[in-house]
Order: structure tokens, then sequence, then C-alpha cells
């Protein structure tokens, strides 16, 4: 995948949190069992030109423009690749923080832990956007025959830790009541995955690796 620098500023609104909120079972990684119920993600779909990129890297992945598409989908299937392990261009974004929220109450919580530490994630921005960039591609874990994540590494363009000190702040917040697995900021990997073999639509398959 190319470079690709964004600005992210959703923090120069009082009016919008820049941070999602979602709900969904999910594995922290390959080979750990730790399983989360809900994760705070930066949203990176509300730019159309990274999403047009994304759509752009699925198409080639999938052949869809190949001159023999049957014979690039037999290849695909000893891969291990499909359709439906690929992100939705829509939903792409930068996992902050996993979470644990058992009940009804706990989700409620959140949701307000979220918005109390709105000027403070500001704050660790100095109220200025950030331009990310992000350049090429790495797998989560294991090899690159044999992976179940594939991601590309987001950069702050510039270095100066304004972003990763914003994550600290988001992480810090649920940390401090529970809510985020062990050592959460040390596992803290500023990254948007493209490919998870946990999406496959046939569950059954959904450990199996691809190349």
């Amino acid at each position: 995948m190319e470079n690709l620098n964004h600005k992210w500023d959703r923090c120069s609104s009082s009016h919008q949190t820049p941070l999602s909120f979602k709900g969904n079972q999910k594995q922290i990684g390959q080979g750990q069992r730790e399983v989360f119920t809900h994760f705070v993600s930066l949203p990176l779909a509300i730019y159309p030109d990274l999403t047009k990129n994304i759509e752009a890297f699925q198409n080639s992945v999938l052949g869809n423009n190949d001159k023999d598409p049957l014979k690039f989908q037999s290849t695909l299937a000893e891969m291990g690749i499909e359709k439906s392990i690929f992100v939705t261009p829509k939903t792409f974004h930068l996992t902050v923080v996993m979470l644990k929220l058992e009940n009804n109450e706990s989700v409620v919580k959140a949701q307000n832990i979220l918005q109390s530490i709105f000027s403070n994630v500001r704050q660790a921005l100095k109220n200025r956007p950030v331009f990310i960039r992000l350049r090429g591609l790495e797998c989560m874990s294991g090899s690159l025959d044999k992976t179940r994540v594939l991601y590309a590494p987001v950069e702050e363009v510039g270095r100066e830790g304004r972003l990763l000190n914003a994550c600290h702040v988001i992480i810090d917040a649920f940390e401090n009541v529970g809510f985020a697995g062990k050592d959460a900021k040390s596992r803290l990997k500023l990254h948007a995955t493209l490919m998870n073999a946990s999406y496959r639509k046939d569950k059954s398959k959904k450990m199996d690796t691809f190349d």
C-alpha cells in the first residue's frame, strides 16, 4: 500500500467526540485467548480518499479486475484468502484499547468515561489536528506466509508523539476502572487492520491462516 497522509482533526470540534465505541467479541491476537466485548477506536473511514484506497487494495488482492477471475479465485482459495476476511472500508479504524464490559451498567459507565476524558484527549493533542501516515503492510504475528491478521502501521507525521499521548490518556482512563485488559498501554500498537481471519463467514475456519 502506498504511503497515505491523513489529517485527524475531530478533536478540534467541541461538539463531536473523536472516539468510536463498538461492541462485539474480539480476541487480542493470534495465540492469545483473552476475549473482550468492546473496543475504543479512532475512525479512519471518515476520509473518502482513504476508503477508496482500501477498496482498491481489496480489489487488487481479490483479482476483481483480473482477465481470468476463475483461475484467480482458485489460487486465492489455496492461499486461504476470501472476501469476508477483509475489513469493511466504511468501518476502517485505529483500535486504541480493548475493553471487558460485563453488563449494561459497565457499558454506560464506559460511555460516560469517554465523554469525561474528551478535554484531556484534546489537551494531549495540544488542540491541533494530527496528520497520520499509513506505511506498508505487516503481520500481527506469525510469518508472512502464515498469518491471521494483516495491518497497515500508523505513523504520526512529524513524530511529536501527540497521537500516542492521546491514546495513553484513553487507555489510562479505562485501566483505572478495570475495564481494559492487562498491560493495555504496553501492548498498544498504532495500526489499522486490513485483513483478519476471524472475520470469516465460516466461523469454523476463523482460526485458519492465510498467505
